[in-house]
């Protein structure tokens, strides 16, 4: 039996707010909440994290040792594989103690004196939060830009080093996506700038180095449904700028050697048309769905004639593969596909003299081609784990099909043995008869009777496919007699483009529901019973576990809800939020009522009732970006004044963080140890 402080939880003063659309009236009583520099608003959560802390007391020492077990698995001086790019090898390695990335470089050759490039540990000496983004060098290697944020709102600060004179310049480019792309005459910077309320990216600037001159604005995206980035083609001849919705893309442009030209419109944008492009040999090549090819197709033309009447087929569309990505090299051309649910790597040569898959041999892997920045090289590099089986990084030799391990992730501890663990992918029937497949892990031996505790995890949004891989920390779970289940729920792209479009929209509940359905299979087959299964989700995720607890409570003993998007109605609604005008292809828009009537429906916020709920652990960041803090605490607030039962909700707000929790790499092990010291105090383990 877990304990209670015996300490009353924080109860929000209520409000009254209406909101009215489309004639339907909402009453919200914590819309108060919103303002972030309101003393009440801070006092509120800061006596949730109080409340939390008290009632989590008992764990401290638990957290504490789960956080060292985990720490002790991760090797603390560690480094990535190198790799090589326009003369130099590029190397981010981390020291023992230290919970932030050290970048250098060496020349030619990595027997060559070491290079520092950045001290991530001496920059963020000082600060609650530090994140080093968008690292790009001068064409010529004398220069580097990189982009900073302090705060976790995801709004950097570009700023460039001399790596001659190991000086950073005056420049400062407040606002921006943190990333920027070199011309090449070494002298012009382009950037994206956000808008300050809503952190839509939206403007394209040019900097001229060492020049009085204000910053050009090149290009402004009108449509506020649409994001903009800039960055260079790999063949480095042309600097690229995107604008992207959910469901449309456009391209700009423009030579390299030119960087004070004009930029060309690629193909204008047409509602409902997806391309990407990649160039080559005079050509470029087009990843699209144009002609209702749901699952893509690669096309390429003339890189003087970029008509879309002009498009060649070079990949047809298929009906059950879905075509992911390319990755063009001199020789070789090579498709990362998804067939089934599973990762495929096709090598293509480009004179056809060899076509030939990569060979992997499971059901529940993750294979993906990293770093490949190099354009004349044989060597692909790819990544390749599993559930059961650590990370590594592979080089193949395309021309020879031989392979070189480069990396493999070591699990410290010297109690880690894959063969302890099993694997499996099951598949649960959905309401509507659709088959939703799960990827399941757990140590051998374990029976399947019912009483096993089980961790159900899903997200579910944006077509992002949560492909099964390994995990140290997850290891903390599993050595304890946990079973872990990825949903494949509809809303992810894991069995194609159609599980995407299945899942979205006006078909956004069978996203819910699949989980649901996948939550009762588990039980039917004995994995588990309700009395020991816990869900899990995050942002979009959070959303998801905010549906499931509304359909169906009784099927958990407890929910982590990790910045939870809850609050969907009001939130779509207001289009001063970050991101809201971007999202209206995924979820619709209110403004119009069938939206604004399906939506409500299903939001977390706007369904709760007067009935049991499970545990529940909520978390929020102050400074999130991408779902505002009020969202979870206005959620936390209303279902302890509707909840009929007794079992434990709490709010903990990161007061120094944003969207992805604590920079630190140490730091955000913490927040995985208190997680797991909830749900494992829930199940009565304490060691």
């Amino acid at each position: 039996m877990t304990k209670s402080s015996g300490i009353n939880p924080p109860i929000a003063k209520k409000i009254q707010h209406k909101l009215e659309k489309h004639g339907d009236v909402r009453v919200d009583n914590y819309f108060w909440m919103k303002d972030r520099t309101h003393p009440e608003v801070l006092n509120y959560l800061k006596d949730e994290n109080a409340y939390c802390d008290a009632e989590m007391e008992h764990t401290k020492a638990f957290q504490k040792s789960l956080f060292e077990e985990m720490k002790a698995r991760i090797k603390e001086d560690d480094s990535s594989v190198p790799y090589k790019y326009n003369g130099y090898w590029y190397i981010t390695k981390f020291e023992k103690g230290k919970d932030y990335p050290i970048y250098t470089r060496k020349k030619e050759s990595l027997d060559n004196p070491e290079e520092l490039l950045f001290d991530c540990n001496k920059m963020a000496e000082g600060l609650s939060y530090f994140k080093l983004v968008g690292i790009s060098v001068s064409p010529d290697n004398k220069r580097i830009s990189f982009g900073i944020d302090t705060t976790g709102r995801r709004q950097y600060t570009i700023q460039i080093k001399n790596l001659i004179t190991d000086e950073i310049q005056e420049d400062k480019i407040e606002n921006t996506t943190g990333s920027s792309t070199w011309a090449n005459d070494n002298e012009t910077l382009f950037y994206t700038k956000k808008d300050p309320i809503t952190l839509r990216a939206y403007q394209i600037f040019r900097h001229k180095l060492g020049t009085n001159v204000e910053d050009e604005l090149i290009f402004q995206e009108g449509d506020d449904t649409f994001g903009a980035t800039v960055y260079k083609s790999k063949s480095r001849k042309y600097i690229i700028i995107a604008c992207y919705s959910t469901l449309t893309n456009e391209y700009h442009v423009l030579n390299a050697d030119n960087p004070n030209g004009k930029f060309e419109v690629f193909q204008p944008r047409v509602r409902g048309l997806e391309y990407s492009i990649s160039h080559y040999d005079g050509h470029f090549y087009i990843l699209t769905n144009k002609d209702k090819a749901t699952n893509f197709k690669l096309m390429k033309c003339s890189e003087n004639d970029r008509a879309i009447d002009k498009w060649i087929e070079v990949i047809p569309h298929r009906e059950e593969v879905l075509l992911e990505d390319i990755d063009i090299f001199k020789n070789y051309l090579v498709i990362s596909e998804r067939d089934n649910g599973l990762n495929k790597i096709r090598i293509k040569r480009w004179d056809n003299s060899q076509d030939y898959y990569l060979p992997f041999d499971n059901e529940t892997y993750t294979a993906y081609t990293t770093t490949n920045v190099e354009f004349d090289t044989e060597s692909l590099r790819y990544a390749y784990n599993a559930l059961t089986t650590p990370a590594s990084v592979i080089e193949f030799n395309m021309k020879t099909q031989t392979k070189k391990v480069l990396k493999e992730q070591e699990v410290l501890g010297g109690n880690f043995n894959k063969d302890n663990y099993v694997s499996e992918r099951i598949w649960a029937t959905a309401e509507d008869g659709t088959k939703i497949p799960m990827s399941v892990v757990y140590k051998k031996g374990i029976k399947k009777d019912g009483t096993n505790p089980l961790l159900q995890y899903a997200y579910g949004s944006y077509g992002s496919t949560v492909d099964p891989y390994f995990s140290t920390i997850r290891l903390s779970l599993l050595d304890r007699g946990f079973i872990y289940v990825i949903t494949h729920v509809r809303g992810g792209e894991y069995l194609g483009r159609q599980w995407y479009e299945d899942g979205k929209l006006l078909k956004k509940k069978n996203t819910f529901s699949d989980f649901v359905a996948c939550s009762i299979h588990l039980i039917k087959e004995r994995y588990t019973s309700s009395k020991h299964l816990y869900a899990m989700g995050g942002s979009a995720g959070g959303l998801l576990m905010g549906a499931i607890i509304n359909m169906a409570p009784e099927l958990y003993n407890g929910i982590i809800a990790a910045v939870p998007f809850v609050d969907v109605v009001t939130t779509m609604l207001d289009d001063s939020i970050p991101l809201t005008t971007g999202e209206y292809d995924e979820w619709g828009n209110p403004n119009d009522k069938l939206y604004y009537e399906y939506m409500k429906s299903y939001s977390p916020y706007d369904n709760i009732e007067a009935k049991d709920y499970p545990n529940m652990l909520v978390t929020a960041g102050l400074h999130d970006s991408q779902v505002q803090y009020w969202e979870p605490a206005k959620w936390v607030a209303k279902l302890r004044e509707m909840k009929t039962d007794t079992n434990k909700l709490y709010l903990k707000t990161n007061m120094d963080a944003g969207h992805g929790g604590a920079s630190g790499r140490f730091e955000s092990i913490k927040e995985d140890a208190e997680e797991y010291a909830f749900l494992l105090d829930l199940e009565g383990i304490s060691s």
